[in-house]
């Protein structure tokens, strides 16, 4: 270890990790029991998640439009939806406020949707989201668009979450999300009892280094007992999910309005379905491969087809092996923003509890969750299936597809300097704080048939 990666570490765990005197909430390694869940409307539960105002605050419609003025691309629109919103991208929603400004803010779909192989995935994590610049400086040239008194204390609102987030929100590479780092950050300003913002922060803030996650999909809520990569998530989901809404919303009355129509968010993701390979696939090779899968992983992720299974099995750290960081109380999962969710609005029905270990995912539509890993480390399932292959430095090509090793094309770099005509935040270094690429060696000892053949049945799931 470096000793600048050692540094970092002892950092991470003394601002977040080690809430001298605070007991955090924590869940065992192994089986993750069932929560009731409220029930709700799938119809409705999509038209809220594209139309409704769940954030609370945005940019200016009149400021959005004098920059994205062109028209927008089909691909990029959704066609159910109607006035301001039928122009804009499916990953922003138009919405007007208490004071009567429409704004234009992210929703989300800016995280959990995402083009592959030339079709818009509800529900895919988005691998290709730059988070590697300071939104503090362009919501501050925002500014500069608005017009009149009612938009400008608006932007001015937004503004000022922006600003506050941003140092904490910045990743070192693109496709990689913050979304711990910035529920932590939106915790720390926020009154516990009446959900008041603080321009002053009151609780001490997470450090300015952000462990990275790569966003899960939706379809695998159908399954999941608990939501987060540790497990933390439990009781119920739809109260969970709103936590989109502490960016701008400042009462617990305006949370509650929230809170009613979530259910019926919770039940539209779990109409979702997992999108089939496009590819021809092996018939019996996959069968082969199917053997080997029930043979090797199918105690941790379950079985597929007629008759599945699934655990519910979060994996002890020293047995997965994969990096530690976020398990070790990154971001929200530090003690005392457990501790402030659980005492909060949102710990009414739900709470945080996460586990010294990783949840071992369902594998439905595998095929399309490239990179691998919590972190998004392992650019494809061949490499995620021999450790040895995996590359230290790699710079992503998240548009480039490669159907052999399934996953995501990339260029291995012998170090972290970007090559010539890219970025350094194209680089993926597994060096940093995080970011690391090492365990899950399970499919190490197959021969080399055997892992042609799981990848090939992996594919079909």
């Amino acid at each position: 270890m470096s000793i600048r990666l050692a540094f970092a570490i002892a950092m991470m765990s003394a601002a977040c990790g080690n809430d001298h005197g605070v007991v955090a909430p924590s869940s065992p390694v192994g089986d993750v029991p069932a929560f009731d869940q409220r029930t709700g409307d799938p119809a409705n539960g999509w038209r809220a998640l594209i139309e409704e105002g769940y954030v609370g605050c945005g940019v200016p419609l009149t400021a959005y439009r004098k920059v994205f003025n062109q028209q927008i691309p089909a691909s990029y629109r959704l066609p159910e939806r109607t006035g301001a919103n039928a122009e804009l991208p499916y990953n922003m929603t138009a919405f007007t406020t208490a004071s009567g400004v429409e704004v234009v803010t992210p929703n989300c779909l800016q995280c959990h949707a995402q083009h592959l192989e030339g079709q818009l995935v509800i529900g895919l994590g988005n691998h290709t989201s730059d988070f590697t610049q300071d939104v503090g400086f362009l919501a501050n040239a925002a500014g500069g668009l608005v017009e009149g008194d009612a938009e400008r204390a608006e932007w001015q609102r937004w503004r000022d979450r922006m600003v506050a987030i941003a140092p904490h929100t910045i990743t070192r590479t693109i496709g990689v999300n913050p979304a711990d780092n910035l529920a932590a950050v939106l915790f720390a300003h926020r009154d516990v009892d009446t959900l008041a913002w603080s321009d002053e922060p009151l609780m001490p803030l997470p450090p300015q280094i952000v462990v990275p996650v790569d966003v899960p999909p939706w379809w695998h809520m159908q399954k999941k007992h608990a939501m987060f990569y540790v497990g933390a998530g439990r009781g119920d989901h739809a109260r969970i999910m709103m936590t989109a809404s502490t960016l701008c919303v400042d009462t617990v009355e305006e949370a509650r309005q929230i809170d009613a129509y979530f259910p019926d968010v919770r039940s539209f993701l779990l109409t979702l379905k997992a999108p089939a390979y496009p590819h021809e696939i092996d018939a019996a090779r996959a069968a082969a491969g199917k053997t080997v899968f029930e043979a090797s992983c199918a105690r941790c992720h379950g079985t597929y087809g007629e008759s599945e299974t699934y655990p519910n099995t979060i994996i002890a750290l020293d047995e997965v092996g994969t990096d530690r960081t976020l398990a070790q109380g990154a971001g929200q999962f530090a003690a005392r923003y457990l501790n402030w969710f659980n005492a909060s609005f949102f710990g009414e029905l739900s709470h945080l509890a996460p586990a010294p270990g990783y949840i071992a995912p369902p594998l439905d539509g595998i095929w399309a969750t490239a990179p691998y890993l919590h972190n998004g480390s392992v650019p494809t399932l061949r490499a995620l299936l021999d450790s040895t292959t995996r590359p230290k430095f790699f710079r992503r090509s998240p548009g480039a597809y490669d159907r052999d090793a399934v996953g995501w094309r990339f260029t291995a770099l012998a170090s972290a300097t970007p090559p010539p005509g890219a970025d350094a935040n194209e680089v993926y270094d597994t060096t940093q704080l995080g970011y690391g690429n090492g365990g899950h060696t399970f499919g190490d000892a197959l021969a080399p048939a055997d892992r042609d053949a799981l990848i090939e049945y992996l594919k079909t799931l």
